[in-house]
């Protein structure tokens, strides 16, 4: 079972981005990454609904002296459903406790957490539309009355043993949430979505994580990378990182406007934000599909991708653009795509 449990002293983390996860490999970029996550309700750019609304939630449970209810957060990768389940735990005073849907292949995977958890602790389960039906019954027992039911032997000879759990939050967070099942989604007291995120708020991401990093920068710089970041915090951040990189080995250190430019150009993200894999599926919709429709299995076949790659994570932002459709028949490309592809 591959299961990362944050207890109190690694929540520290959270507070002070100067620690280091326990377990870690000593990557730069890693406690980088770490260190850029906001640690509170206040430090949390954009979402300001779902802020609210948490804000309004956790305030409750706090007065109450209770676990926060469930909480689901659905939408794309890279807008911040992991930081939001640390910054519950930091916002509650509790534990953080993460696992994953697919790490989780047999019930007694889960019961082994469970069983784990203190009074008011986070689980945090990602992906958790890929959770197996055995390990999902489990969890409805478990979010409703705080037990679950632990069969012992095998046979004739097997029975029952209802153990008593601490009240705890899980939070789930997934990105399609149509597999969901509805009896899952129901025992969640909150499900909220995560929107990508306009291009002031992500200029407002980029200068954080700068001065995070002690990056200087100048100019319109921020807002260079922040409108080549596909509207996800996760990209302007990834980067921030690289454009650093290209200015210390390349410049002066400074990131100015055109040097900000020239590192995306040279590591391939174009002026609206698209990557190399965006602009093969573009090219192969319009040039080799003379713009479709085509089913999404051909398309990705076409670009050497995954089916569920190419519809997770790089569909949202072409269709977010307008560049291209999903229709009954399959995917089509729209005006602005060949307008895109023919631009120098």
């Amino acid at each position: 079972m591959r299961s990362h449990c944050w207890g109190r002293a690694v929540r520290d983390e959270f507070l002070d981005p100067g620690l280091r996860a326990e377990g870690g490999n000593g990557d730069s970029e890693h406690v980088d990454e770490v260190s850029l996550r906001p640690r509170a309700l206040d430090e949390f750019v954009g979402q300001r609904e779902l802020k609210e609304h948490l804000d309004i939630v956790l305030g409750a449970a706090r007065q109450r002296g209770q676990a926060a209810d469930h909480i689901l957060l659905a939408g794309p990768p890279g807008l911040g459903k992991t930081t939001m389940a640390g910054i519950v735990a930091a916002e509650m005073g509790v534990g953080l406790h993460v696992t994953s849907g697919p790490a989780l292949e047999r019930a007694g995977d889960l019961a082994a957490i469970l069983t784990k958890l203190q009074e008011s602790d986070v689980l945090f389960i990602d992906e958790i539309h890929r959770l197996s039906r055995s390990v999902e019954e489990i969890l409805y027992p478990a979010m409703e009355d705080f037990q679950i039911d632990i069969v012992v032997g095998k046979g004739p000879a097997a029975s029952s043993i209802r153990l008593s759990l601490p009240r705890f939050t899980l939070i789930g967070a997934t990105t399609r949430t149509g597999m969901i099942t509805g009896p899952l989604r129901d025992r969640f007291g909150l499900v909220a979505r995560l929107d990508f995120y306009d291009e002031r708020e992500l200029r407002a991401i980029v200068e954080r994580a700068a001065g995070i990093l002690d990056v200087p920068l100048s100019g319109d710089s921020a807002e260079q990378i922040a409108r080549r970041s596909r509207g996800t915090p996760r990209i302007a951040n990834r980067l921030l990182r690289r454009v650093r990189d290209f200015a210390e080995v390349r410049g002066n250190g400074v990131i100015d406007a055109h040097t900000a430019d020239e590192a995306l150009r040279v590591f391939g993200v174009d002026s609206i934000g698209l990557d190399k894999v965006d602009r093969a599926i573009l090219s192969a919709l319009c040039e080799r599909f003379g713009g479709g429709p085509v089913g999404l299995t051909t398309l990705a076949i076409a670009v050497g991708e995954q089916p569920e790659t190419v519809e997770d994570v790089y569909e949202p932002f072409l269709i977010l653009q307008g560049l291209i459709a999903r229709t009954p028949r399959g995917r089509v490309a729209m005006d602005a795509a060949w307008r895109h592809l023919s631009s120098p």
